[in-house]
């Protein structure tokens, strides 16, 4: 090889080595917008399939579930749990006139739903599950019945509690055990003597599910036939699962206590 070949090889060796490289060079202002662009639509669509497909987020609006949920809470909503229908969907694809359900499965007595209420304009409501579709529901004297048999239903504590918008006060709180066993607590602000502590029996029909609160003086639920009523299967969004975050607005402050609590 002749030493002009050297050379000629050499200064190229020497000018890809000095050359930059694409990659290290700084991004222009429109390749930073693009990617910023790409960055935020994949985070929306990964959080729009995560809404729509897995969990849904809620918050509690009243205190028709204490003493077990708060006016504050902010929980997780299982929608594969029970299957997807028409009210597992974002609005305003609720409003579709879609039937039936994909992937159901039947919802456990005692579960913790929340479901669309078609009597209120297809709001978010959320209660526990009773009654069973084929069940007789009633409610003597302040204690549930359940196909004639009385649920069992045993005296905690008093604790303190606001009820009707009037300054705290000592109320009874009471645990109800399910005939499948399931338990919780009731809140009970006027004892055995509100106004939905003495009803009727409530024959569920089939397809739907009979709901009540866990703030029994204070619960528009399945015992109001005229405002709630029976829920229909296909009208569950999902069974709610976990507390996320939990703020008391009146000191304007985090309930730490409560983050990622189960529900029960």
């Amino acid at each position: 090889m002749s030493s002009q070949d050297e050379k000629s090889e050499a200064g190229e060796g020497t000018a890809g080595a000095d050359a930059p490289d694409a990659h290290d060079r700084p991004m222009t202002f429109r390749e930073e917008a693009v990617d910023l662009a790409k960055t935020v639509v994949w985070a929306v669509a990964i959080a729009l399939v995560l809404r729509i497909i897995i969990f849904q987020p809620f918050n509690i609006p009243s205190g028709s579930m204490k003493p077990n949920l708060l006016v504050g809470d902010f929980l997780f909503v299982s929608k594969p749990t029970y299957g997807y229908s028409r009210a597992s969907l974002i609005y305003p694809f609720t409003r579709l006139d879609i039937d039936g359900r994909f992937l159901g499965s039947e919802p456990e007595r005692g579960d913790v739903l929340v479901f669309k209420n078609r009597k209120d304009g297809n709001k978010d409501y959320i209660k526990r599950l009773i009654g069973l579709p084929g069940d007789e529901v009633q409610v003597k004297a302040g204690h549930l019945h359940i196909n004639g048999a009385p649920v069992r239903k045993e005296f905690v504590e008093y604790r303190t509690a606001s009820c009707d918008g009037m300054p705290a006060r000592q109320v009874p709180i009471f645990r109800e055990t399910l005939p499948n066993g399931v338990s919780y607590i009731v809140q009970e602000c006027h004892g055995d003597r509100g106004n939905l502590d003495d009803t009727g029996v409530y024959k569920v029909p089939a397809g739907r599910y009979f709901m009540m609160g866990d703030n029994r003086d204070q619960s528009e639920d399945s015992r109001v036939v005229a405002r709630v009523g029976y829920v229909p299967y296909d009208d569950i969004v999902g069974r709610a699962e976990r507390l996320f975050l939990s703020v008391d607005g009146e000191r304007f402050s985090v309930r730490f206590g409560r983050l990622l609590k189960k529900i029960e």
